[in-house]
């Protein structure tokens, strides 16, 4: 019988085999020297030069405008993803993950690009998250890192559960039904709290639900003394409920806020200085537990209300909420509260940098969703892989148009195909409305009050270009030779 050619036509074999064309009907060329090993062969066909190609081909999973306008202005032409001709592909991640799978023999070209990182997953499942936050905090304790420092002892702890006064970014948090009884040693300290339980691998507001008694869930209390982890599916998280979040007109709000990573060794990640506030379509009421229209701020749900106004979609610019608190509670106050988010954003991604999978190919963009509590500090509440690209207001889709252009710019060579080769550093005028997110200080708090500064002009960059541009250039670094060159002349003069 007759083999059936690779779905995959793009994608080499790693080791041995030949490499096939678009054309299913060009003969298999043999090998220049029969006496090559396999991987001889591959690694010479490594090394040759891509054929001259005149566009770029693209394909996608998802057939949303913001996606399809800024690909089709671009002159690229789309292709079928199973074709093997595409250089550029904005796939699903059940797709990426079949590509990058282990038992597949295949390699990517390196003309190749894809739209996320083989084990992405790592941010996006909820309980993979939470275990790489607090083995990134136990590992900056461990080598006494200025970062890992702590409250005194006598300090009440707070929401996030922890006495950590720079890493305190999430609210206490246990996976269950593993750690069960850890929860209700918490529980018991705070017996009038309430939690959120989330299904690990589930998005949308899918199963979320809120309790404030054990015996709902009973569930878990069982599965906690047969848990076996290799059969156990309803895994999910446990969180202290924020009960003070930050209400504009009564309502509660979070942030979805856009995070671009195209590489994670060494870590270069972007942070789009535009969002918009998913608002409740109730009032909030802390004593109703049950309603979910006034508690989960997922579209997804609360489209499904009558109040739902679909004109607005529930959703603000963020340029409004800046103006809104500078407004109600002092000039500054947004700036202030912008440095802290891009902290706490970066500790995330660092978190998760050493157990990530570096491909080359890769660039990722995520959705950031965060809660402000009435204190102004910023909680990160959950990372999307894939966030949302359907449009549901004009603002919504002007505003993801935008976004896609300027994702482009950054992760595509200038005036190129894909490159594996590049570095993937862009020149500073293609970032356009993203701030750079730089590593955290690692010393005292004036150092950190100086990086606030630095994000602070970054964001404000976003909405004059020309002005970004410039302030960026002179923030620059001196290179090696001249920080050496300025000192020698110190020396000299003394």
């Amino acid at each position: 019988m007759k083999p059936q050619p690779s779905a995959l036509k793009n994608l080499r074999p790693k080791l041995g085999g030949s490499c096939t064309s678009g054309d299913d009907d060009e003969p298999e060329v043999p090998p220049a020297t029969p006496s090559l090993t396999p991987l001889v062969t591959f690694i010479r066909s490594r090394l040759r030069p891509p054929k001259s190609q005149k566009c770029i081909f693209y394909s996608t999973d998802w057939e949303k405008s913001a996606l399809l306008t800024n690909f089709q202005k671009r002159g690229w032409l789309q292709v079928p993803s199973f074709g093997g001709e595409w250089n550029f592909y904005w796939a699903c991640t059940q797709n990426c993950r079949y590509i990058f799978g282990i038992d597949h023999p295949y390699r990517m070209r390196s003309d190749q690009m894809i739209n996320h990182f083989p084990n992405s997953i790592e941010l996006s499942r909820k309980d993979l998250l939470i275990k790489n936050i607090k083995r990134y905090r136990k590992d900056l304790e461990r080598r006494g890192d200025p970062l890992a420092q702590t409250l005194s002892p006598d300090t009440k702890l707070g929401i996030g559960g922890t006495r950590y006064k720079h890493l305190d970014i999430i609210p206490l948090t246990f996976v269950l039904p593993a750690d069960y009884q850890l929860f209700v040693e918490a529980f018991h300290q705070s017996p009038v709290s309430t939690w959120i339980v989330k299904p690990c691998s589930k998005s949308q507001g899918v199963g979320i639900y809120l309790v404030n008694k054990l015996s709902k869930l009973k569930k878990y209390a069982y599965d906690a003394r047969t848990f076996y982890p290799a059969m156990n599916r309803d895994t999910c998280v446990i969180s202290k409920y924020i009960e003070n979040p930050l209400l504009i007109g009564g309502k509660k709000f979070d942030l979805r806020l856009f995070v671009l990573v195209t590489t994670f060794n060494p870590l270069k990640a972007y942070l789009y200085n535009e969002g918009f506030c998913r608002f409740c379509t109730e009032k909030y009421d802390q004593a109703e537990i049950d309603n979910v229209f006034m508690h989960l701020t997922n579209v997804s749900i609360q489209k499904t209300n009558e109040e739902y106004n679909a004109i607005h979609g529930g959703k603000w610019p963020l340029q409004n909420l800046w103006l809104y608190l500078d407004s109600l509670r002092g000039e500054g106050v947004s700036d202030m509260l912008w440095h802290r988010i891009s902290d706490t954003i970066r500790h995330s991604l660092d978190a998760v940098a050493p157990v990530m999978a570096n491909d080359r190919h890769c660039f990722e963009v995520y959705g950031y969703d965060i809660i402000i509590d009435n204190c102004l500090k910023p909680w990160l509440i959950e990372i999307n892989t894939s966030p949302s690209m359907h449009s549901t207001t004009t603002n919504d889709r002007s505003l993801k148009s935008r976004l896609i252009d300027n994702v482009l710019d950054v992760v595509m060579p200038p005036n190129s195909l894909p490159d594996e080769h590049w570095d993937k550093t862009p020149q500073p005028e293609f970032l356009q409305n993203f701030t750079v997110l730089m590593p955290i200080p690692h010393q005292t708090h004036q150092s950190a009050g100086a990086g606030a500064g630095a994000a602070v002009a970054n964001r404000k960059g976003g909405c004059s270009r020309r002005k970004g541009r410039s302030s960026r250039k002179k923030k620059h670094p001196p290179a090696e030779g001249e920080e050496i060159s300025a000192r020698k002349g110190k020396d000299m003069e003394r």
